[in-house]
């Protein structure tokens, strides 16, 4: 069989000179043409272990679609490609405009590509999409759990940097600092007098939901206070609502920590419906400061991040990379609190 799949690479190299076409990887892989074709295209119709196959041929023979020659020339695009989960998530405008605004001033454009948070998706399959239009390098900004995360390895030549909480052991990482905004979070109530603080989580396959109810459970550890079971919501202030109805009847809650702003909003507002006063019997504080300039009379205490911030931090570590460094780093850019009306001092 080894010898089979040798004989096989060796057809299947091409002559100095030519670059390497889908027919090269078809003949390596075994494969017809439209097989090559629909996996670099990232059609679900092949079957997991043909396209394994064709992956790991694309990978021996250097095969970059549609912009094989660009390691020949030698020369940049001048664009970065990003990849975004759903670009209405709170924050991901802004860090596009960051982004875009950061790539402006060093002459860079962005090619977009957004896929819907129901979407499967593979970083290897992504980055091949990515290979095959005219960039220079990419950023993924993700915030759920990748089937292939641990083991994607970025493309040669292609600085690659991903916009998360989690570590890569290959790409650098940057995210808002999801851990230490639940640090700041439970430091700040127990200042204010609190020892039975709850939370409401985001989704269980999201990343930024994860570390946040991390830092939330190790600070009130740390404390050495009494750490409840969380209640997971979907980010919605309906599913905010739900839960908030479901915490009416904890008479020991002084303090009530939400994941983000929406489901704050949504829980004040089911805690008043049956009579539990906000601040005055239960603090409730969000994060992200997403509704300032969308409800008025906005009095939601919450933990902002500089999400334009994060955009253009981005680049610059993208930047870098192409410039030749080659370190690999988790940065976390920290976030500040916003003290308004919802947290008051323990009853």
């Amino acid at each position: 069989m080894e010898r089979d799949n040798k004989m096989a690479a060796d057809s299947a190299v091409h002559k100095p000179g030519r670059a390497v076409s889908m027919a090269d990887v078809a003949k390596l892989a075994g494969v017809s043409r439209q097989t090559v074709s629909r996996v670099v295209n990232g059609r679900a119709c092949v079957v997991e272990e043909t396209r394994k196959r064709v992956m790991d041929a694309m990978d021996q023979l250097g095969f970059y679609p549609s912009f094989a020659g660009r390691s020949l020339r030698g020369g940049k695009y001048g664009c970065i490609g990003l990849c975004m989960f759903d670009i209405t998530h709170t924050g991901n405008v802004a860090t596009l405009e960051g982004l875009m605004s950061a790539a402006r001033e060093y002459g860079y454009a962005v090619t977009l590509i957004e896929f819907d948070e129901s979407e499967s998706v593979r970083l290897r399959d992504t980055a091949r999409r990515l290979a095959e239009l005219p960039v220079d390098g990419m950023v993924f900004n993700t915030n759920r759990t990748i089937e292939d995360f641990d083991e994607f390895e970025p493309l040669n030549g292609l600085p690659t940097i991903i916009i998360s909480m989690k570590e890569h052991p290959r790409c650098t990482t940057i995210d808002s600092d999801q851990y230490g905004c639940s640090q700041l979070v439970v430091d700040y109530l127990c200042s204010r007098g609190h020892t039975q603080i709850r939370h409401l989580a985001g989704p269980k396959d999201s990343i930024t939901a994860d570390f946040r109810t991390r830092g939330w459970r190790d600070a009130l550890e740390r404390a050495g206070l009494e750490v409840v079971k969380p209640l997971h919501g979907d980010w919605t202030a309906d599913s905010g609502y739900e839960l908030g109805e479901k915490l009416v009847q904890d008479t020991e809650m002084t303090a009530l920590y939400a994941a983000n702003d929406q489901m704050a909003m949504g829980a004040i507002m089911a805690l008043r419906a049956h009579g539990r006063r906000v601040p005055e019997d239960v603090s409730v504080i969000g994060v992200d400061d997403s509704m300032q300039g969308m409800v008025p009379h906005n009095d939601l205490t919450t933990v902002r991040f500089d999400m334009r911030e994060r955009g253009r931090k981005t680049f610059d570590y993208f930047f870098a990379q192409l410039s030749g460094e080659s370190k690999v780093e988790a940065v976390r850019l920290p976030g500040e609190l916003v003290e308004r009306g919802t947290v008051t001092d323990a009853r």
